[in-house]
Order: C-alpha cells, then sequence, then structure tokens
C-alpha cells in the first residue's frame, strides 16, 4: 500500500526523423513533462472497486462486498481513510449512505434489502472518497444492480414494445403478459393502464388479459421525447378490492438507432488515408448490428462498412476537399437510416497508432498543404498512462510520414493516451490504446474432495503468485455461489480487471466491460482496439495542465472523522484559547481541545458509529454560558447522470427467474406460525397536513409520498434520513427538489414545514427520527398557492408526534430549553459491518430441519496472505445438488490484480 508515493517519470527523448536537428520552440517539451509530473503528484486519481459477493439480488437479501481503494498503478491507497458507498434508486434518491473506515487500502460492509426500503427494479451501486469529490463524479465506482421481489410479488410480468414512426409522432404498440409465480397465466382480467410523465397522465385507458395472460395496449401517438420519458403504470384487479399496479419504464418503447463516426487522430483530412471508427446503438444504448456504405456526393461508393462487435466496427477511407461523405446503413430489424461523416479537413495531420502487442506502431501523417505550410516545425509524441508519461519524443517536420516502432515493454498493463502536440503545446491529435501484457496475478483455488454431497464440509486452498510465478502478499475477497440459481454472463460482470483497468478511465457506458478479460484472443484484442476509437478520455486533459488550469479542491482526504466548528460569545465574537469538550454518552469516551485565536477548535479521527449521538461543551470556560458552539456541517455527494441506464432490466421477473424461484422456496421453508392473540385496540385517528386547515386546505388529500415514523424509529439526524428516504425528491446544497424538476433545470427549493410552521432545510438537523410521526411529499403545490407565494417548488411537512401535556415545573422548564453552550448532534458515523452467516452441520448426525436453500453459500472479504502467497477457508454445502463456483478477486502488495474462478460439483 503507499500513502503519498509517486513514480518517477520515464522520459525517452528520441527523434522521428535521421539527422535533424530541432529549432527553438515556443514550449520546450520538458515543459510538457514537468507539468504532468507535478499535476500527477499534486492530484493523484484515487479509485474504488466494489467486490459483491452477486450480480442481482432480492428483497430480502444482504449485498455483501468489498471495497478496494487504489492509486496510481493500482497499488492500495492509503491517502483516504474513509469510503462511501451509496444505493441509489430509479428516482434518484439515495436509499441507503454508508460510510466505512478503510484499513491497508479496503474495508467490507453489507447493505441489508428490506421490504419497508427497497422495491424490485434497478439501483445504483455508487463508491467515492472524500478525495474524489473534487473531481468528475463520472469516475466514481457507479455500477447499475437489478432487484428481483420473489416475497411481495403475486403477478409476474414481460413486457414488449413495438414502435411505428410518423412525420413528426410516433405511435407504440405495448403487450404485456401476466403470470402468477407458478407461471400460471392471469387470464380474463381487467385492467386499467395510464402513460405518466412528470407525474402527469397523459393517456389511458383499459382491457383485459386474454386465455393466454396477455394484454395489448394501443399508446396514441406522441412525439418521441415525450413517450421515452414517461412510464406506463398498470393497475390490475385481483378482486376482493385488491389492485396490483406495475411501472413500466417507456425509455426503450421507441425503436431508434445512430450512429456515430470516430476518425482515427480525431478528424478527416484530405488525402490522408484514415481508418475510421463507428458505433451503432439501440434506444437502450446498446450496440445495434448494422451494414452498410459510405458515398461521396455523387453516390459514388468508396467504402463498405458492417459491425464486428457489439454495434462497433472500422473502415478506410481516402477524403477529399470538396466532397461529404454519407453513410447509408441497414439495421438488424430491416430499418435504414442514413448519416453524415464529419467535415473533411484541407489542411492536417493525422496519428496512426497499429498495436501489435509486443509494440506500438506509430505514424505521423501529414497531407501536402500542411506539410508546405508547418515544414521544419517541431512537433512532440507524448504517451502517457495513469497520469505517468512513459514515452516523449519530439521531431521536424520534413517529411509527410513519419514512424516510430516503439516496445509495449515501455508500458503498464491498462489504457495509453498517445498524444501530438505541436511546438505551442496545443493537443493536435490524440488516440488511446489499450496495453495488454497479460501480467496479472495467477491464482488457484484447489478443494480437499474431488466431489462433495449436500451439506459437506468443503475446505479450500488459495494459492496467490504474480506473473513471474512468485508467491505474493495481498488482499483478497471470495463468494462461492450456486450455478443454478445464480446463473450469470462472464462477458457482462463487472470485475476488478474490468473496472479498475477499462471502465475507471473512460466515461460514458461500456458494454459488457469484463468480454475483452475474459478469455481474451486475437478478436478480442482487435475488438478491443475499436473500442478505444469509438471511446472517450477525458481524466487526463493536457490542455487544462499547460494553462495551469488546475481542479478546484475543495475537500481535503479524509482520515477519519472530523468534528468541527467554532466558538463564539453570544454577540458573534470568536473565542480564542477556548475549552471545548466533546462527548460520545454511549461510547463513554470524552475528549477536551482548545480553539485558536480565531475561535476554530478541531477533533481528529473521532470514532463514532452511525446510531450515535455527539455532545459539544464550552461550559468550562470562565463566562462559558455566554458562549456559543457553530457546528462545521457535513458534505453531501449530490447525484449525477447514471452513464449505465442500458444496464436496467426491464424484465426482472423474467430475466433473474431462477434467484427469484430459489428466494421464493427459501421464504416458504422458513416460515413458522405463530400464536396469535387478537386484542381490542383503540384506533387512532393519524396526524396528518389535514389537520392544520388553513395554509394546507389546498394541498391534495393524498401525499404523493409518505415516510412513516417506522422508518424514521433509529434516526439520529432527520436531515441526514430524509436526505436519503425522500422519494421524488433530492437534497442539493442544502435543498430538496424536486428530482424530476431539477433535472429538467428547475432549482427551485422545496418549502419544508414542522407541523403548521414554515422552517429552512437546516433547522431539521436538530431533529430526531423519534420526533416524528410522519413525513408528507407533494411535489406539487395543488391550490394552496404555496409555492406561488414563497417561490418554490413541491412540499414537504414533517408531522411532530403529539405529546401529552403535562404540567411542569420552573426548573423543569428550563432544562427543556436548548443551550447555546452546550450542542448535541447526530453525524454520519461509521456503519458497523455484519458477520457473514456460515451454518456448520454435523456429518455423523441426520437434520431434518427446513431445507438449505442458501445461494452465496460463503462471503469472506478478508483474505490475507502473506509472503507464501497462500491461505485457506472451508464451509458448508447448502441441500442444493449440482455446480457451484468460487470468484475470488484481490490485489497484491505491488498493485497487480487478479480474478479467478473454480467450479465444483455437489452429488
Amino acid at each position: 500500500m503507499i500513502s503519498r508515493k509517486f513514480l518517477p517519470v520515464i522520459c525517452l527523448l528520441l527523434s522521428f526523423s535521421l539527422g535533424a536537428v530541432a529549432q527553438q520552440d515556443s514550449i520546450p517539451i520538458s515543459t510538457i513533462i514537468e507539468k504532468t509530473l507535478k499535476f500527477g503528484a499534486t492530484y493523484p486519481m484515487e479509485k474504488v472497486y466494489l467486490h459483491t459477493d452477486k450480480p442481482y439480488y432480492a428483497v430480502g437479501d444482504t449485498i455483501w462486498y468489498k471495497a478496494y481503494l487504489t492509486i496510481e498503478k493500482h497499488q492500495l491507497s492509503g491517502l483516504s481513510g474513509i469510503v462511501y458507498v451509496d444505493l441509489i434508486n430509479a428516482q434518484d434518491s439515495v436509499v441507503e449512505s454508508q460510510r466505512l473506515p478503510v484499513k491497508n487500502g479496503s474495508a467490507n460492509g453489507n447493505i441489508t434489502l428490506t421490504g419497508d426500503n427497497y422495491k424490485q427494479g434497478s439501483y445504483r451501486l455508487r463508491a467515492y472518497t472524500n478525495w474524489m469529490r473534487n473531481f468528475d463524479p463520472d469516475y466514481f465506482y457507479d455500477h447499475t444492480i437489478n432487484i428481483g421481489n420473489a416475497l411481495d410479488n403475486r403477478v409476474n410480468t414481460f413486457i414488449t414494445y413495438k414502435s411505428t414512426s410518423k412525420k413528426n409522432t410516433v405511435k407504440v404498440d405495448a403487450n404485456i403478459l401476466y403470470k402468477d409465480p407458478a407461471n400460471t397465466p392471469y387470464t380474463d382480467k381487467k385492467v386499467t393502464w395510464q402513460v405518466v410523465r412528470n407525474g402527469d397522465a397523459i393517456s389511458k385507458g383499459k382491457g383485459t388479459t386474454d386465455s393466454k395472460g396477455n394484454l395489448s395496449i394501443d399508446i396514441p401517438e406522441s412525439d418521441a421525447a415525450t413517450l421515452t420519458s414517461g412510464s406506463l403504470v398498470t393497475s390490475m384487479d385481483m378482486g376482493d378490492k385488491q389492485m396490483i399496479v406495475k411501472t413500466f419504464s417507456l425509455r426503450s418503447a421507441v425503436t431508434n438507432y445512430d450512429v456515430q463516426f470516430f476518425p482515427e487522430g480525431g478528424q478527416l483530412t484530405n488525402g490522408i488515408l484514415t481508418r475510421v471508427a463507428f458505433k451503432a446503438i439501440d434506444s437502450k444504448g446498446l450496440g445495434a448490428d448494422a451494414q452498410g456504405n459510405i458515398i461521396d456526393d455523387k453516390g459514388t461508393e468508396v467504402a463498405k462498412l458492417t459491425t464486428a462487435h457489439l454495434g462497433m466496427g472500422v473502415f478506410n477511407l481516402v477524403p477529399e476537399t470538396g466532397k461529404s461523405y454519407i453513410a447509408n446503413i441497414n439495421f438488424a430489424d430491416g430499418s435504414k437510416a442514413s448519416y453524415r461523416l464529419p467535415r473533411v479537413q484541407a489542411m492536417g495531420i493525422n496519428l496512426v497508432v497499429n498495436n501489435n502487442q509486443d509494440s506500438i506502431v506509430v505514424k505521423i501523417n501529414a497531407n501536402d498543404l500542411f506539410l508546405q505550410r508547418k515544414k521544419n516545425k517541431s512537433f512532440y509524441l507524448v504517451a502517457q498512462s495513469g497520469g505517468v508519461i512513459y514515452y516523449a519524443a519530439s521531431t521536424v517536420l520534413q517529411n509527410m510520414v513519419y514512424s516510430a516502432n516503439i516496445p509495449t515493454s515501455k508500458f503498464p498493463t491498462g489504457l495509453l493516451q498517445v498524444t501530438l502536440f505541436s511546438s505551442g503545446g496545443y493537443a493536435l491529435c490524440e488516440r488511446l490504446v489499450f496495453i495488454q501484457h497479460n501480467d496479472q496475478l495467477n491464482l488457484s483455488l484447489k478443494t480437499d474432495k474431488p466431489s462433495y454431497t449436500a451439506r459437506q464440509n468443503v475446505k479450500l486452498s488459495f494459492l496467490a503468485k504474480n506473473s513471474a510465478a512468485v508467491p505474493v502478499a495481498g488482499s483478497f475477497s471470495v463468494a462461492v455461489l450456486d450455478d443454478a440459481t445464480v446463473p450469470t454472463d462472464e462477458n457482462n460482470e463487472w470485475t476488478i480487471l474490468s473496472n479498475l483497468l477499462l471502465t475507471s478511465e473512460l466515461k460514458g457506458y461500456i458494454e459488457k466491460p469484463n468480454y475483452y478479460f475474459n478469455k481474451p484472443d486475437k478478436e478480442k484484442l482487435f475488438n478491443l482496439d475499436v473500442l478505444m476509437l469509438t471511446q472517450g478520455y477525458h481524466r487526463f486533459s493536457y490542455d487544462d495542465i499547460l494553462a495551469d488550469k488546475v481542479p478546484q479542491i475543495f475537500v481535503a482526504p479524509e482520515q477519519g472523522i472530523d468534528v468541527s466548528g467554532i466558538l463564539r460569545t453570544n454577540s458573534g465574537l470568536p473565542v480564542g484559547k477556548g475549552s471545548v469538550r466533546l462527548l460520545i454518552p454511549d461510547k463513554n469516551f470524552s475528549a477536551e481541545t482548545i480553539t485558536d485565536m480565531s475561535g476554530n477548535f478541531k477533533f481528529s479521527n473521532v470514532m463514532v458509529q452511525d446510531t450515535s449521538k455527539i455532545t459539544l461543551s464550552a461550559r468550562n470556560n470562565p463566562n462559558g454560558k455566554y458562549m456559543v458552539i457553530n457546528v462545521n456541517g457535513e458534505i453531501f455527494q449530490k447525484l449525477s447522470k447514471n452513464n449505465n441506464i442500458a444496464d436496467e432490466v426491464v424484465n426482472i421477473d423474467s430475466t433473474i427467474r431462477p434467484y427469484l424461484e430459489n428466494s421464493r422456496k427459501q421464504a416458504a421453508t422458513s416460515k413458522v406460525l405463530k400464536e396469535v392473540v387478537i386484542k381490542a385496540k383503540t384506533i387512532v385517528k393519524k396526524k396528518s397536513h389535514n389537520d392544520y386547515g388553513g395554509t394546507f386546505s389546498g394541498l391534495s388529500v393524498q401525499a404523493d409520498h409518505e415516510i412513516s415514523s417506522a422508518m424514521l424509529k433509529d434516526c439520529p439526524d432527520l436531515l441526514n434520513c430524509l436526505s436519503t428516504l425522500a422519494m421524488g425528491l433530492t437534497y442539493v446544497d442544502n435543498n430538496f427538489y424536486v428530482t424530476r424538476d431539477y433535472n429538467a433545470g428547475n432549482k427551485k427549493p422545496v418549502q419544508v414545514y414542522v407541523d403548521a410552521m414554515q422552517v429552512d432545510v437546516s433547522f431539521l438537523a436538530s431533529m430526531s427520527g423519534s420526533e416524528v410521526e410522519s413525513v408528507e411529499i407533494f411535489l406539487k403545490d395543488g391550490l394552496s398557492n404555496i409555492n406561488r407565494l414563497n417561490q418554490t417548488n413541491g412540499v414537504m411537512i414533517i408531522n411532530k408526534k403529539v405529546i401529552k401535556k403535562e404540567k411542569i415545573s420552573f426548573a423543569q422548564l428550563q432544562a427543556l430549553i436548548p443551550k447555546q453552550n452546550v450542542v448535541t448532534f447526530a453525524i454520519q458515523g461509521y456503519t458497523k459491518a455484519k458477520e457473514f452467516y456460515i451454518p456448520k452441520y454435523d456429518v455423523n448426525k441426520s437434520s431434518t430441519v427446513g431445507l438449505d436453500l442458501r445461494n452465496t453459500l460463503y462471503w469472506n472479504p478478508k483474505i490475507i496472505t502473506d509472503k507464501t502467497g497462500a491461505a485457506t477457508f472451508n464451509f458448508f454445502n447448502s441441500d442444493a445438488r449440482g455446480s457451484y463456483r468460487a470468484i475470488v478477486e484481490g490485489i497484491d502488495s505491488e498493485g497487480n490484480l487478479g480474478r479467478y474462478i473454480m467450479h465444483f460439483v455437489v452429488k
């Protein structure tokens, strides 16, 4: 693990031209090297990768994960001592946020998917550090996880769409198949439906399922943008006044394609043979098969094209000035479209890179006009990976073509950015190349028996070696799964290799990222090179570095939880050299510090759990009763665009059917009938906004979303909890916003009330969940005019619990008045990780109690090897027979990555 160590730059100042001497340059190549080195040292790139036990889950499950924090060359990072993990629902609400302490570059935790907080749908699992907040959130770990529901789901659905485009509108027909969990169709069931956009129904209708459980829905014509931004909501009448509501995204309902073109080096230049990559995608954002040709403005065919992998391919073209080029594309479904290629530049220079695995051949091609105007000018070629320059060369332009053969041994495995500069420091061309040395860790797992029986103890021996077959010390995690109930596509997995080497370096969506690392061959290496031509890279901008434009740093790396603030007199003057005491009552912990001359104080590395409260006191100061403590607030990460939305699954019921069937069996075998005692109970009217009348009389009788007291009972900080629980709202910069409107550009905050009292959002930080009866959220203010009068958007009402009135003494009244020199509050403390439960069976005794249908048989995030590279662990099989798989991932002390999968049989 490294904490603040940076590798030296390896610079090879070479010359392409034979016998040429460079003239005085406006910016020496050494300036590019020095500024890049300084940038990398000052702003190290930290990454987070999460290894989860499974690729998908069901409500009631637990997500087990291990976080790996890395810095340059993938070495375990000591820069940050805290990692944040968020689970975000499809409405862009943070359902759960965890703060974990990092030890030796890793942390482990778990998220329980309770039925109160989680429903069937797609979620985002996001992870980052405080230091990473300073940079583009597109480089956070952000993975889509699909969650089904086998416990509270009487109706399984499968929806398909068919669209027909008109002149300015599109017509969509939907077909929904309804079945029960036993796969029996729901026939002759009445269903009402509506298309909802931004909370408003834009069309509606009704129908009845046929003899096979199908319902056909004829959605009226509308423009594509309106339809694809909405949802189809259906309600099936189950009888006895029971309705089953299902919601389907219409984002992929309209069949639509797009094709983009990416000339190698960045542009089409007159007279230069150019390799042009292209990418065809459908309305889901997934690659689409296509073929076609390229014609010029006279209709002459100049090239043919065919997709090679996931909608991507390449073709060669010699563009000519004065001509325009059109691609005529035929898609697999028979539809056709035409697209214009980028405009041809009359003058230019091009960069071509051929990756031969053992070496990269770099060619610089200048056309005649460029050579005439730039002859004898200096140009630089620079190659960097992970912010470290591994190659730099200078040449003087005297010919139209230059080339260099560079051994790939000079570069580490991973993404390589090759850039051609002018002597003025302007980046003229850029090419991404993936260097693959196949030097990952050599991991192995061995069983102690050739096969096993149900509930038998399994002992696995683990050995980690590097590419030179030398045993290594490292940090690893392992999961053992039932193949039958947790089937997966290894190409589509998010792995430590695909994430740290590929997706964490690139912006945008990458389909099936592990395809390029799953048994790589020549075809996959070729397709990986095509991906490099089509994918954008923005993590490292030379333009900004050379212009001394640096990222704005507003938060420092965290080594622990800090509690800070300022001590003032009640007249507002700072108190220098004042005493502030910190207490954590449930931990029986206290500490004291002295303020600086500006009244600032800070407690570092405070060990506090997420359910604990902190008390700060200034009572020990002379005149302490006249002092006020102000605590610095915490930073909450803003929500960003979901770049992996294409991984969302609409038909979850059918996609993970084996998994959900097993979950249903697990629930059935674990149910125990308990004695029920029925007692008469007085019905107490639930408190709501209707009790206040007046201001709230124009609001809807029913809130759009409601949070019950049960969901808030263990909440120490109401503001913190609402920032994750408030459905339909987004918490940004100490304000709540209606998510759909905020994403559309409406930055008016939600109006907040506690009972009938209008309050600022910060007021909620002084409340705990135990004080709250319910929280009502209205996305619109109805006829109340609340938003018009306050210039707000949406209403949130916190209904406090009714306190029984009792007479109290004056002394008791004084005790209730908050003292400004004593502050009690809650912060987001560390989330305590649970231990994975492993049942133990006695093979000499037969067990008849219940079926063991676990699909995660074993999870261990703390496999640590020493210099021998060895470790052992054991667990018991379940009652399932068939194939099991063990997946191990990790990093050694030198930053080498590894992933290994082993299968074994249970008979």
